[in-house]
């Protein structure tokens, strides 16, 4: 049984605790788009000094849906099942350190199940949005770019690793409905802060022209 929600409105839902628990108690097949930003286990926070071991999640996010989207970081990449498609985030001039050194100018987006993306590359400037009280929030920008090619109006969109609420951020001003769910109580109430925000739904991004293939 799922457990009381910590946040309830307009179609977004939050639950306060630990995915692992809270993952097997979502129907199966009832989301239509899991989209989620975990643990990078780089030492950005106390949450944040390892991988959280996928096989104890995605299984289970794959149960939910037919599309599974991750974001992770060019290491730690490797610590997850091969998927069954890898997309990136190029993000020129990125001032971020690579863990392994110099400057990593994108980040891949693992992608299980069907791949949804009509073009597996796109450049979003890295400028988060200012989150008070969130190490590492990821541009509001790049989720809108998956969550407006990867889904459609009133679709459900899970994010198991919630952090500030960026996912559902963009869900809601994209007219999706959203779940979140998260472990640390003080993001869940920065994600219910910036839901707060009342804004008009926003139209998605205009589709990508498409580009002529060359033959090979």
């Amino acid at each position: 049984m799922l457990p009381e929600p910590y946040y309830s409105h307009a179609g977004v839902t939050i639950y306060h605790g630990d995915c692992r628990e809270i993952l097997p108690e979502i129907p199966a097949g009832s989301v239509d788009l899991v989209l989620t930003d975990p643990p990078y286990g780089v030492g950005f926070a106390d949450w944040d000094t390892s991988v959280i071991d996928p096989t104890s999640w995605l299984d289970a996010c794959r149960l939910l849906s037919d599309c599974v989207m991750v974001t992770t970081g060019n290491t730690n990449q490797y610590e997850y099942p091969r998927p069954d498609w890898t997309a990136a985030w190029f993000r020129p001039g990125s001032v971020q350190r690579a863990g392994g050194g110099g400057f990593s100018h994108w980040d891949p987006v693992l992608i299980y199940g069907r791949n949804r993306l009509p073009f597996d590359c796109k450049q979003i400037a890295n400028r988060p949005q200012p989150v008070d009280g969130h190490p590492c929030p990821k541009p509001l920008d790049l989720f809108r770019w998956f969550v407006s090619e990867c889904s459609v109006s009133d679709d459900l969109i899970l994010d198991p690793f919630m952090g500030s609420g960026t996912t559902l951020v963009a869900a809601k001003q994209l007219g999706r409905r959203a779940i979140g769910i998260e472990i640390e109580e003080k993001y869940c109430e920065i994600a219910v802060r910036r839901l707060a925000q009342e804004v008009l739904p926003l139209e998605p991004s205009v589709p990508e022209p498409e580009q002529e293939v060359l033959p090979g």
